[in-house]
């Protein structure tokens, strides 16, 4: 387990390599910030990063994704499924509760219809029609033998893995970075899942759909969680239940999910965290060496990390780890163990403490940003729309007239459902109602 988290039985030569590191960047990064315009300390040595101005989008990319958005067919979310269904064999995923070989004609038709009326929340009705693969009986019968949380997660699977091979997406990226965030949900029926919220809810309740997706644009996997509480305390454990793809080597967030411990705990696991650190002028830059010399930084690194707390803490702490990336235990609840109310425990006080090494790494690193000549500063950000580079998949498909959406189109047309699903512009439209 050890070898597999790169982590060593005994602190000591790890704790000083660490150090090392960390009194390395800091001088290093010292010598660089003198000529970033972009980085500015304040009388009372807090750091600031001056904001970035985005970048106009240039005339040629404003065109170049007309072009591309005139020659995406318009089709329904409906058609759309079943064409994905012939690149990837997703459909295939969803297999009966019972073991047996599904013998079902179209039933690749049936499940698009119900991943339609679940993901849609609309019910049976609008789906049903004259098809032996749109009656109500099949639906229901399809529903309750094929689609669980373990045909799902296959599906997807097949999906991320199938999204992985293709150049376009390999040119975005490895797979090796990730974002979590969360989505607020209202939940207007009672549910363990709702808590009340005004900000987000108003007078009722809600939930949060924690998603994790890489550079690929690939949904990994997610997590349905109670309310509104802190993104930090379930990283972990989106990334340990993926449903499939690379584990990624980096996790990006906004500053809800940041805490020392779980800088610490992501780190013990191997992976490079990454938050937006909104509040960076209130953040405490940590230094091991008291009387090091760190020029710039001398001020803004006023916290001191004791390496021997963490010594005398790492049995324990692998301990920690260790359950967790074996799955012995949630890393939800090992945040609310070791936190205490805001009060940490000493192995908890420890994780934090190591924790606070890589955050200080990673808000050096974030100083070196390479730099431009002829601004000095780091790169301007590009100002992009992400509808228009993303279509959405309820309005757009790359199907053509002679693909097998076409052979199933007729399916969904002869029925009596009070939807139009050929022409309706959007998949959660109430057409009709």
């Amino acid at each position: 387990m050890l070898a597999s988290l790169n982590l060593p039985a005994e602190a000591g030569e790890h704790l000083a390599a660490r150090a090392a590191l960390l009194d390395g960047t800091y001088r290093e990064v010292a010598v660089r910030v003198p000529a970033n315009s972009q980085i500015v300390f304040d009388d009372d040595g807090r750091l600031h990063f001056a904001a970035l101005e985005p970048e106009p989008e240039p005339a040629s990319l404003r065109q170049r994704r007309e072009a591309v958005e005139a020659m995406l067919p318009r089709v329904d979310l409906p058609e759309a499924l079943p064409e994905v269904f012939s690149w990837t064999g997703a459909d295939q995923a969803f297999t009966s509760v019972t073991g047996g070989e599904a013998r079902l004609k179209d039933l690749h038709v049936t499940i698009a219809a119900l991943l339609v009326a679940h993901s849609c929340n609309v019910g049976y009705t609008p789906v049903i029609g004259a098809a032996d693969a749109l009656k109500y009986g099949r639906l229901s019968h399809v529903d309750q033998t094929c689609l669980r949380l373990a045909t799902y997660r296959a599906a997807n699977a097949t999906l991320i893995d199938y999204q992985a091979a293709i150049p376009l997406a390999q040119a975005w990226g490895g797979g090796l970075v990730a974002s979590v965030d969360g989505m607020r949900l209202v939940v207007p029926v009672p549910s363990v899942y709702a808590r009340p919220n005004s900000k987000y809810f108003r007078r009722r309740g809600g939930a949060t759909w924690l998603n994790m997706i890489n550079d690929q644009a690939a949904g990994l996997g997610g997590k349905v969680v109670a309310g509104t509480p802190r993104d930090s305390l379930y990283v972990l454990d989106v990334l340990y239940d993926r449903d499939g793809g690379k584990r990624p080597e980096m996790i990006v967030t906004d500053t809800a999910s940041y805490s020392d411990m779980v800088f610490g705990l992501l780190t013990l696991a191997g992976v490079a965290y990454a938050p937006q650190l909104a509040d960076l002028p209130d953040q405490k830059m940590w230094r091991i060496d008291r009387a090091a010399d760190y020029g710039a930084f001398q001020d803004a690194a006023r916290g001191r990390v004791d390496l021997a707390r963490i010594e005398r803490h790492w049995e324990d702490i692998l301990r920690i780890i260790g359950s967790i990336h074996t799955g012995a235990v949630r890393a939800y609840d090992v945040i609310r163990m070791l936190s205490r109310d805001g009060r940490p425990t000493p192995p908890g006080d420890a994780i934090a403490h190591y924790g606070r090494i890589a955050k200080t790494l990673h808000i050096c690193t974030s100083c070196a940003w390479p730099t431009i000549p002829a601004t000095g500063g780091r790169p301007r950000a590009r100002r992009t729309s992400r509808r228009a580079a993303t279509p959405s998949p309820g309005r757009f498909s790359t199907a053509g007239p002679g693909s097998s959406t076409s052979a199933t189109r007729t399916a969904w047309k002869t029925r009596s459902a009070p939807w139009d699903w050929s022409s309706t512009p959007w998949c959660c439209s109430t057409r009709g109602t």
